[in-house]
């Protein structure tokens, strides 16, 4: 079993102490999870050994980084179980049997806790199980772990979680990001090679870029949102992430597809062709590079880093061209208001009425009141209060509609820009992950880190964020952009970018 564990499972999970003294601190380019697969189907790795080593690994290590709200243990077992079952049978290639993976928990899993990172929903178990999740277990996967989150998705550092901040694996005194950030913290720390997020303005690709990991937000409606607990629900998608962009695309061809119980799901084209990736041709693609700098003030470390990767794809065929997007100026303005706005719709379900937690009185409107100010954290309270302002008699046309119209002129510049362009190329941050604490208590700076992210939400756009390098020691993320329903395309892309690259890999994971 020690052969075993040293070819196909720690090398794969980052925390073997010869992969960072022989490889030099960056991965290997074959997928995790394909390399995972390999050991099951020849029969040297069982679900179960997977299962339950993650589950060892979450135990040993999650105590300084938190990046798990519950462990799902008994699940995990059963569902490993099912898959060596699968597996004995030498006929299913599903790509995901028998590989661990960790859910945010605001995703709906049957007979599980369903907490979203707030007290109000503290032990609440969960009647039934979203779509992606289900399509997940339907191909063989095997959820181990739920992964902590700022509260209700809202929350760009992964601070706002009511049970404890997540840390980032790469310097336990930084934060990981958010909302997402258990789930990014979770695939960078080795625990699983893939995870689910949500993405409303970022919360996939920002965590994803502070923990060195890839996480894709796709075009809206590729992922079906039914069972995934509504935050602004115009602009929530659920986003895969891994290190690997290769695993991302596995993710997309067994997740997507029309849902029934979503009437914004669509059919994405080509999505079962993402099982065998193969590389964009660089050579004649436009990539406008937008910079943000007249948004807000870039690293140098981070613009170097950057400027990497521009030179790396137009030294391999791409026509790189500067661009400016007038529409960004006002995205991040946008986003906050139409944010707000339905997150004091959509939280309004939280009462302690019909479920949750409650703080009980005699006069209902007391219980109510007590029951959110009890259970509800800050930031929760901050959005629902900015939102109901924004919605109310006298200010609805002046700040909602106007920013409805904002985001069809911005929705409609982004399309004109792509007549022109192939793809887009930004920063995913201005900086890389900040100190803990470090912006708590200023909610304007901490709504800019959403500032080069929200643009494709607010298009309906998919966007993915991939590593691009280290600025003194933490990571650095760029984020492609593509058109509408390109999502085959942008994975290809970022896919061909890393096999043109290195990804780095924390060297202080093995001493957690």
């Amino acid at each position: 079993m020690e052969t075993v564990t040293l070819k196909y499972f720690d090398r794969y999970f980052y925390a073997l102490h010869i992969e960072f003294k022989y490889r030099k601190g960056f991965l290997m380019k074959k997928s995790p999870v394909a390399s995972l697969r390999e050991g099951l189907d020849s029969g040297d790795l069982s679900a179960e050994f997977l299962a339950v080593h993650s589950i060892e690994k979450i135990n040993k290590m999650d105590g300084r980084i938190n990046a798990i709200s519950v462990e799902m243990r008994e699940l995990a077992i059963k569902t490993a179980r099912a898959a060596d079952g699968r597996l004995r049978s030498n006929s299913d290639k599903s790509p995901f049997l028998g590989i661990p993976v960790v859910i945010k928990d605001n995703m709906a899993c049957s007979g599980q806790y369903f907490q979203n990172g707030s007290k109000i929903t503290k032990k609440f178990i969960s009647p039934f199980t979203a779509t992606v999740i289900n399509r997940l277990l339907s191909a063989g996967a095997v959820p181990v772990a739920r992964a902590a989150m700022d509260e209700f998705a809202m929350g760009s550092s992964g601070e706002f979680h009511a049970f404890g901040p997540t840390r980032n694996p790469w310097d336990t005194t930084k934060v990981a990001g958010g909302s997402s950030s258990g789930s990014a913290a979770a695939v960078a720390a080795g625990y699983v090679p893939f995870a689910l997020g949500s993405d409303t303005g970022g919360s996939v690709r920002l965590p994803g870029a502070f923990c060195g990991i890839s996480a894709f937000r796709p075009t809206y409606g590729v992922l079906s949102r039914y069972g995934i607990t509504a935050m602004a629900s115009s602009l929530d998608q659920v986003g895969p992430m891994a290190r690997h962009v290769e695993d991302i695309a596995l993710g997309i061809s067994v997740m997507a597809g029309i849902d029934p119980n979503d009437s914004t799901s669509l059919e994405l084209q080509g999505a079962s062709d993402l099982v065998q990736l193969v590389p964009l041709d660089l050579k004649g693609l436009k990539i406008g590079y937008f910079a943000g700098d007249n948004l807000k003030a870039i690293q140098p470390a981070v613009k170097a880093c950057v400027s990497n990767a521009l030179e790396t794809l137009e030294a391999n065929g791409a026509e790189i061209v500067d661009i400016d997007l007038p529409c960004a100026s006002y995205a991040l303005e946008t986003y906050c208001l139409l944010n707000t706005a339905e997150v004091s719709s959509n939280l309004s379900r939280f009462d302690g009425i019909r479920y949750g937690n409650r703080v009980p009185t005699d006069n209902l409107a007391d219980m109510i009141a007590k029951t959110r100010n009890t259970n509800l954290g800050l930031e929760a309270k901050r959005r629902i209060l900015l939102g109901t302002f924004c919605l109310s008699k006298g200010h609805f046309d002046a700040y909602y509609l106007k920013a409805l119209r904002a985001r069809n002129a911005i929705t409609l510049s982004v399309m004109e820009i792509f007549n022109s362009l192939d793809f887009i190329l930004t920063p995913v941050s201005p900086i890389t992950a900040f100190t803990l604490g470090e912006k708590v208590t200023d909610p304007l700076e901490m709504y800019t880190m959403d500032i080069l992210t929200v643009l494709p939400a607010l298009a309906d756009i998919p966007a993915l964020a991939v590593p691009a390098g280290l600025a003194n020691g933490l990571p650095v993320g760029i984020q492609f952009i593509g058109p509408r329903l390109s999502d085959c395309s942008l994975l290809r892309l970022g896919y061909t970018f890393q096999q043109l690259t290195t990804i780095p890999i924390s060297t202080t994971i093995e001493s957690l």
